[in-house]
């Protein structure tokens, strides 16, 4: 193979995995799958009672940080067990419309 081919071959490469790490969720399809987290997430100001902590407000987060967060919660990977549970069933379609939904929530 010559230098050429094997350039254009390694870009055709580059793009396809490019074009599949920019495949984006259905913020319209999140947008029913995220009720849950809209529950708590969504609440300006709310906290956990037992233990005490604030819980974050997701609206504008990255989609790519949501969905590396729900797949940490869905492998146990990132200890919280409501998320845990809240994570387990999501299939990756799910949390890719998640993530597309929160990151344009306000």
């Amino acid at each position: 193979m010559n230098r050429p081919m094997i350039s254009v071959a390694a870009a055709g490469l580059l793009l396809t995995g490019s074009m599949a790490a920019l495949a984006e969720g259905d913020a319209a399809a999140g947008r029913h799958k995220a009720e849950t987290c809209l529950g708590c997430h969504a609440v300006e100001g709310y906290f956990n009672v037992y233990p005490t902590y604030r819980v974050p407000k997701l609206g504008g987060q990255s989609a790519a940080y949501i969905e590396s967060a729900l797949k940490a919660y869905k492998a146990g990977t990132r200890q919280h067990d409501t998320m845990h549970a809240n994570a387990e069933n999501l299939s990756d379609q799910d949390m890719a419309d998640i993530a597309a939904f929160v990151a344009n929530y306000e």
